[in-house]
Formats: structure tokens, sequence, C-alpha cells
């Protein structure tokens, strides 16, 4: 019952910002990618209306908000302010290191541009080809040499684990998305029409109609049991397009862990166990770029202090 309240909740936040759009439904309703492990976040009780602290709120208290760079492009909407807090620990990233200065692409071009702005480099890891911002590729090589020293390995979980490009969070979307609408179809809980209608949208489109639907009852993860949230990043949000975020074959190991985080590679999404995101500091100094531990299946995750 949490979790209906929870995403009736996402629902409405999303449908109240820029991710609304006209729903021409009405009340009609009658991978080559392989499925991360995940752990479903508990849900809270009653999510609260996402209201960001002002700047100067922030500083006296030295938040997250005051932490992000100067011309971050701050949401007006409710579901980008929800998306801040719950995936926006790489927007503080440190070293040298280039952070997205919003919250989501909306389109290729938009992370092709981003991505051209930042140093990256290129290395063989286990056998996979890995393209990484520049400092979180050095600090990475150094975690693996570590972990060698040590008689551990640390490698890629595949070859989509570090940087992707916008179409792959759209393939991954689109994974989920599909097959979706073909089981629910059959059910008879979707008709054919809206079907069609929703997967004919752009995929920024897509992803208020979809949560619309799971507020009813369709989920549309791979198991069908949950949001597709907990299951994939909605296109354009996923902290890969960064350049600065890892998913890592070994995540169990609570030593390769330690070791990942003494190099600045930490987990911040809670929901998404083998995640790795590069921010460039020691764990001592998390607290002060403004985010909080958190505790979800046994792990500390980082995430923004708001």
């Amino acid at each position: 019952m949490r979790s209906i309240r929870f995403l009736a909740f996402l629902a409405i936040l999303v449908f109240a910002g820029c991710w609304s759009i006209d729903s021409k439904a009405g009340n009609n309703r009658t991978e080559t990618q392989s499925e991360r492990p995940v752990a479903t976040p508990t849900p809270r009780v009653s999510p609260t209306l996402v209201t960001m602290p002002t700047m100067s709120q922030q500083k006296k208290s030295g938040g997250f908000m005051e932490q992000l760079p100067a011309d971050f492009e701050q949401p007006t909407d409710d579901a980008g302010k929800l998306l801040l807090r719950e995936y926006g620990s790489v927007f503080v990233a440190g070293n040298g290191v280039v952070a997205p200065k919003k919250v989501v692409f909306k389109h290729e071009a938009h992370v092709r541009a981003f991505q051209s702005s930042a140093p990256q480099s290129t290395e063989t890891v286990g056998g996979i080809s890995l393209t990484l911002q520049t400092p979180a590729m050095n600090a990475l090589k150094e975690a693996i040499a570590e972990a060698r020293a040590a008689g551990l390995a640390i490698g890629p979980r595949g070859a989509d684990s570090a940087k992707r490009g916008y179409q792959q969070t759209v393939t991954l979307w689109a994974s989920r998305v599909n097959p979706g609408f073909v089981f629910w179809v059959g059910k008879g809980r979707v008709t054919q029409a809206e079907a069609s209608r929703i997967k004919a949208m752009s995929p920024f489109q897509q992803v208020p109609e979809i949560l619309r639907l799971e507020q009813s009852g369709i989920y549309f993860a791979k198991d069908l049991s949950k949001s597709i949230i907990y299951s994939v990043a909605p296109p354009g949000t996923s902290q890969h397009l960064s350049m600065l975020a890892l998913d890592v074959q070994q995540n169990e190991n609570p030593r390769v862990r330690a070791i990942l985080a003494r190099h600045g590679w930490f987990q911040t999404v809670s929901s998404d166990l083998p995640h790795f995101t590069y921010l460039g500091v020691s764990e001592e100094e998390l607290p002060g770029l403004g985010l909080k531990p958190v505790t979800n299946s046994g792990r500390t995750f980082w995430v923004p202090n708001l």
C-alpha cells in the first residue's frame, strides 16, 4: 500500500511540472541489456512535496544547493526537483571533473555537447573498453592497482558500464516499456490504441505517461511488479551520461567498495547496487559537499542532504 501511495505521488509530481503534457488518453483505459541488481528503496510513508531551500538558507546550513555550480540550471518543476534529490550527488563532483549543469538532457545533441566539453580517457579493463572523464579514470586505475595488490579485482559488469550516449538510455527505457505494453495490452489493462499513442511520443514525453499508468498498478520494471524507476533511469537522466559513473562487477565485496571509496568512488543511487559515482573527494569531505549517508541493503549511499 505504501508503494502505491509513493507511485501515485510521483505521478502527481510529474504531471505538475515541466514533464507534464496534455494527455489525450481520456478515461478509456480498459534486452540485450541484462537486469541489474536493484534494492528497491524502502517506500516513504508519505513522500512530501520537494521544496528546495533558498540559497540563503543553504549558505547558513552549508547545504547541497550551495555546492552546485553557479550556472547550474535549477529545476523549477516538481519532477526535476525530485530527480535532483534522488540522483543529484554527481552534480557536486570535484577534483577537476566537469559536472553536468542540468538535471535532464532532453536530446542527443545536449548529451554530445556536454560530453565533448569534458576531458575523457579510454582504457581496457577486464577486456572491456571503458570511457570516463580523465580524473575518474585515473582514480579507477589507482583503485584497480590497490585491489590487485590485495588479491582482489575491480572490473565492469558489461560493455555499457561506463560512458553512455543518450540513445542508450532510450534503448534501456524501451527495453522495459515495450515488453510492458505487450503484457498489459494482453491482460486488457491498456488498449492497443493507448499503447501505440504513448510509444509514438518522444522518450521525454513518455515518462509522465508511463508513471500515470503505474499509478494504477500497471508497472513497467522488467519483472512488472514495481515502478520502472527502480529498473532504469528515465531517458537523459542517467549518471553514465556524465562519464562519472561505473557499474562494478565486484560490487558485493565490501573490501572492493572500501577501496573504491578511498579513491573517490562512492555509491549514490540507493536503488542501484552495482552503480558507483566518482565524486573525487575523500569520504570525510562528502558532508561538506552537502551530501548525507543513507543505508540500504547493508551499504552506505551518499545522497543530497535536502
